[in-house]
This record gives C-alpha cells, sequence and structure tokens, in this order.
C-alpha cells in the first residue's frame, strides 16, 4: 500500500458483495493491529500547494462515526448514479465473442441501477475501430477498419445494445477514416452523426447536480507530428473552460470528465518506451501551452472530481491505475491535482492488451461519494472495489485504495521511473555549476538521473535514453536522445554564455550574427553534451527553437501514406514502362524530401 505512505509492513483485509459493488478494504498494520486510510483536504486558503494530506486516521473509530458513509444507492436517491465505463474497444467485426461476453457480464449490473434509481450511463472512451484491414471492404482490400462509416455504425449498435444511453467520445483512431474521407472534418461529422452526438464533446446531467462531461480528439489528418497524438481543439477548450466556471463547487456541482488520452499531470502509469517517446501520451502532448493547460484548470475547479481515460491498453491492476489528488509528501513529488482522482481504463477484447488483462470500470455513488471499481471480464464479470472517495464538503474529499497492487509479476517490465523531488536520483549541482559531469560513470540501462537546467526544463536519464520531463508536473515529455546513442556515453552540463549574460529565446533576432554580445539574454546558458569517456566525438544537444528538448519524432500517417503510394507509383511505372523486374526497381526508387531522409515514421 505505498500510497498510503505507512513504513510498516501492511496486509489487507476485505469484504466484498458481487452485486451491489459494495465492498470496504482496509489495511492493517501488523505492528500495532489498527486500520488506516489516507485523508486528503484541498485548503481553503490559496497557497503553493492547494492539496496537502490531511491525517492519517484510524478507520475503526471514524467508519463506525460515519466518515465512511454506505454507498450503496437507495431506491429513488435523486443523487444516486451508476457509469459503466469501456476503454478502448478496437472492435474488429471478425472477433466479437469478447465483446458479447463483456456485454452479458454489464447488463445485470446496469439493470439494477435502473430499477433501483435510473440515473445510469454507459461511457465509451474512444478508439472504436481496429487500426487495420478487417476484410470488411472487399473493394478495398487495404482500407483501414477505424474512423470508416461502417466502424461507426458497428460500435453504436454495440454501445446501444447495453439498453441504457451512452456517450462516446473519439480517440486518436477515431478519425483515421483516411480512404473514405478526405478530411477530418468530414470523418468527424459521420462519427457524431452514428452516434447521435450534437457537437463532439458532451454533457450528461446523470443525477443531480452530477456531471459526465466528455472531449473529443478532432484532429488526424491535420495533426502537426504523430496522428496519434490526442488533440482537444481550441473550440471545445474554450467551451471547457467557461463550463467549469459555470458549475463551481461551492455550488454543489460535480463534474466527471472522459477522454480518450490522460491529461499531463495525472500520474497515471505509462510506457515509455511507447506513448512518451512518440509523443502522444497526454492530451495535445506536443503544445507546450495546452498540454499543461489541462492540469491548470484542474486545479483550479474543484467541481472536477475524477478523470477517466484510456489509451495505454494497460490493466487495473496497478494501484497506479489510480492516482489521488494527493500522496505523502515522503513518497516524492507534492502534486497538485485539485479534487481530481484519475482513473486508468483496460480493453475488453484479448487481442488489444499489453498486459493480458480484460476489463472495464464501473463508477457508482451519491451525494457523499463514489466508488471506483473494476469489472473483470477474464473472470466471469466479477466486481471488485478498487478505490472509495467520500465527500467532507466541495473542496475536502476523503480517499483510500481497497486493495494493494496486484500485479507483482507485471511490476518490474512496466514499473515507470518518474522523477520526485529529493530522490537519490535527483543531480543538484546542474542548476547552479558552471561544469557539472552529470554521470559520473557511462549511461548503462540501469542509469537514473535527473536535473533541473538554469532554465527550468527538466532533464532525466532512463533505460538508456535522455527524456524531457514536465516542469510542472515532472511528467514525460518525450525523447532526446536514444538508448543506442548515449549507452557507454558520460554526460556534461556546462555553462556556455558570457558570465554577466542570460539568454531568452523569445528576444533573440532572426539574424544572431547581428546580436551584440548580451543582447536577448536574460537567463544563465548551458550547453549539455555527451562522449565516449576513452575519445572521440563530442555531441551538442542542441535545444528546439521554443527552448524545449524533446523531439518530435513520428510524423503524420497521412503524409507517409501517401509518400508511400507515391512511391507504389513509380514502382509500376518501373515495371510495365521500363520492363525492369520489381526486386531491382524497389532497389532504384528513391525519394527527395524536405529534412526526412525515408518513409518511416521517425524522423531520427
Amino acid at each position: 500500500m505505498k500510497r498510503l505512505g505507512l513504513a510498516m509492513s501492511l496486509y489487507t483485509l476485505s469484504i466484498r458483495s458481487f452485486r451491489s459493488c459494495h465492498a470496504f478494504q482496509y489495511t492493517k498494520s501488523r505492528s500495532q493491529g489498527k486500520a488506516w486510510a489516507s485523508i486528503f483536504h484541498s485548503s481553503p486558503q490559496p497557497s503553493q500547494h492547494h492539496y496537502r494530506l490531511y491525517s492519517t486516521i484510524q478507520l475503526e473509530s471514524d467508519w463506525s462515526q460515519g466518515l465512511f458513509p454506505n454507498l450503496e444507492p437507495l431506491e429513488g436517491d435523486p443523487t444516486a448514479f451508476r457509469v459503466a465505463i469501456l476503454g478502448d474497444l478496437h472492435i474488429d467485426p471478425r472477433k466479437m465473442d469478447d465483446y458479447e461476453t463483456a456485454r452479458q457480464q454489464l447488463l445485470p449490473i446496469l439493470n439494477e441501477a435502473k430499477s433501483k434509481h435510473g440515473n445510469v450511463a454507459l461511457v465509451s472512451l474512444g478508439d472504436l475501430g481496429e487500426s487495420k484491414n478487417c476484410e470488411h471492404n472487399p473493394a478495398m482490400p487495404t482500407e483501414l477498419f477505424a474512423g470508416t462509416t461502417l466502424c461507426h455504425e458497428i460500435a453504436a449498435g454495440y454501445l446501444n445494445s447495453f439498453g441504457v444511453p451512452y456517450e462516446v467520445i473519439g480517440g486518436n483512431h477515431d478519425l483515421e477514416g483516411i480512404d473514405e474521407f478526405v478530411t477530418d472534418a468530414d470523418n468527424c461529422r459521420v462519427f457524431m452523426e452514428k452516434h447521435k452526438k450534437p457537437t463532439p464533446q458532451f454533457v450528461r446531467e446523470v443525477a443531480e447536480k452530477t456531471l459526465l462531461v466528455g472531449l473529443c480528439s478532432t484532429v488526424f489528418r491535420g495533426a502537426p507530428y504523430t496522428s496519434h497524438e490526442v488533440i482537444i481543439d481550441d473550440a471545445q477548450l474554450e467551451w471547457f473552460e467557461q463550463f467549469l466556471i459555470d458549475h463551481p463547487a461551492d455550488d454543489g456541482w460535480k463534474v466527471f470528465m472522459f477522454t480518450h488520452a490522460p491529461p499531463n499531470g495525472s500520474g497515471l502509469r505509462v510506457l515509455q518506451e511507447n506513448h512518451v517517446v512518440n509523443g502522444c501520451c497526454w492530451l495535445n502532448h506536443s503544445d507546450d501551452k495546452k498540454c499543461r493547460k489541462f492540469i491548470e484548470l484542474v486545479r483550479t475547479h474543484r467541481c472536477i472530481k475524477a478523470w477517466f481515460s484510456g489509451h495505454f491498453h494497460l490493466g487495473q491492476d496497478y494501484q497506479d491505475s489510480i492516482s489521488f489528488p494527493t500522496i505523502p509528501r515522503e513518497q516524492g513529488p507534492y502534486p497538485n491535482r485539485g479534487s481530481c482522482t484519475f482513473v486508468q481504463t483496460s480493453v475488453i477484447r484479448k487481442g488489444t492488451s499489453r498486459d493480458g488483462r480484460q476489463q472495464s470500470r464501473l463508477l457508482r455513488g451519491n451525494k457523499d461519494g463514489f466508488e471506483i471499481c473494476t469489472i473483470d471480464h477474464q473472470k466471469g464479470g466479477s466486481v471488485r472495489l478498487d478505490a472509495t472517495i467520500t465527500y467532507k464538503d466541495s473542496g475536502h474529499e476523503v480517499g483510500i485504495y481497497a486493495h494493494d497492487d496486484q500485479a507483482y509479476e507485471h511490476d518490474d517490465y512496466f514499473k515507470v521511473y518518474q522523477p520526485q523531488a529529493g530522490d537519490e536520483g535527483y543531480v543538484c549541482e546542474a542548476e547552479t555549476q558552471d561544469l557539472c559531469l552529470i554521470t559520473d560513470e557511462v549511461v548503462t540501462m540501469e542509469t537514473r538521473k535527473w536535473w533541473r537546467l538554469a532554465s527550468g526544463r527538466v532533464l532525466g536519464v532512463l533505460k538508456g535514453m535522455l527524456l524531457e520531463y514536465d516542469s510542472s508536473t515532472l511528467a514525460p515529455l518525450g525523447l532526446v536522445v536514444p538508448a543506442k546513442d548515449l549507452l557507454g556515453k558520460v554526460l556534461v552540463m556546462v555553462d556556455s554564455g558570457p558570465e554577466e549574460c542570460f539568454i531568452n529565446f523569445d528576444a533573440i533576432d532572426a539574424d544572431p550574427n547581428s546580436m551584440d554580445e548580451c543582447e536577448g539574454f536574460e537567463e544563465r546558458e548551458q550547453s549539455l553534451f555527451y562522449h565516449d569517456p576513452n575519445g572521440g566525438r563530442i555531441t551538442v544537444i542542441q535545444p528546439n527553437e521554443d527552448g524545449s528538448f524533446w523531439r518530435k519524432i513520428v510524423r503524420n500517417k497521412i503524409a507517409r501514406m501517401k509518400e508511400r503510394r507515391r512511391e507504389k507509383a513509380a514502382l509500376n511505372y518501373a515495371r510495365q514502362a521500363l520492363n525492369i523486374d520489381e526486386a531491382q526497381a524497389k532497389q532504384l526508387i528513391v525519394s527527395t524530401y524536405g529534412p526526412y531522409t525515408s518513409t518511416v515514421g521517425n524522423a531520427l
């Protein structure tokens, strides 16, 4: 129970009831024989940290005194609600067995809520279709299924079959009907039409002053970098900010958010080698300001009580598949996540899971709080309570995990290191010293170091890679140097500007040769480079034009697809017009581009 911050050995007692998804579990200290839980509480006064660990309490007395009220919904309770949440569906119309199994498991749970209070809904987190040809269009055997009209019709039919109102938001594959639609707008229009959505975003008042709100990815063809970045457009962002202003926590509003990818700062488990390296981990990942905007809204608007996301295809058996608004100070960074609990959602179909899990989420609650549960499709649809969050007032919540990490056997593979203030990997001299040997030994796969630059940017070494992290949340942003280049090298940071001058990237003249020595300087300039300690090349790591370091290395999928088609046309010409056999033609055909040298996804 790492999140509870107890230094003692712990074990868990549990009592579960499948039909009602009501369970309480508590953690007991072998040394003291008492149950404990973490209470987090928001400060009523503005401060540097709006959230702080309130106390560690003894459940034996506080539960009996009503601190953790029974969240079992009463019949006719207008504040009670139940919501089933489905992660990435990636429907393949040839493989529907797992989807039907999940539906049969969910129907009794939803029907029970319909009979008790009627405040029930289903939410799909997007990525509705499989991103490959599913033998669905004989006229075009290479067409991807995801994002097509047929994909959205089948998905809509499936989501409608649960017999309760459903909402859906688009993920990074839902506008992938690239052979059927020319523009994102055309593709999005059909997506909304088939799911009867008046707008890309949605709002549903599922119970009294309890709102389900979803934001939709609307950019695929027009993505500046990888097409699989989950991008919330400016119109939705503007709408969302005003919506939160209009529904303050002080007026009793409670908002539950749904997006395909999580926001930067959510604290959820991610895969460095996949979504982080490719720059599609967080909402609006490639735009520094917009990427941070969501966590800033969470910190400002305490009406946001939970935020559900999918995208990673990871199971729900890890404690960091749920993150509370705060954690004990001794465990590292002291995150400010407002009043929001962030929740990762797994997948239904076996072939789409990265860790073998097949699970969905169940959200249920009332005016007193809410519970987050797992529906395990591999265990007959059994329901497990994962966390309970209880409201004390509009700005105070109590949260407890219902069990310890259930996935120890996967921990080494999926465990993700993230910098934490004061941890042993921090290199404190890099901010202040004019010469700092970041790694006193050569970089290996086990090296874990991180440091702040004088500019405030945060870099770190993990699994042989140099990564950049967000300066505020310390969430990973992207790859700077790949492991193949950095392993066996040492990293060095030295001052590079005049001692009396400090650089301001925004003020530098277009022609650097025309600058006075100190023109445009505001912060201390530094040079970061790596080299073989035995001699050889010294590689200077230049920042991007905006001062960031992580490389947007994955290119837009549409651009790459068109390039391959042009090369295929040249191949056909060589075979038919020049009578060159295919193998020889493939060797002869080359392309010329701007900065890129091939049609592969990565620019590096």
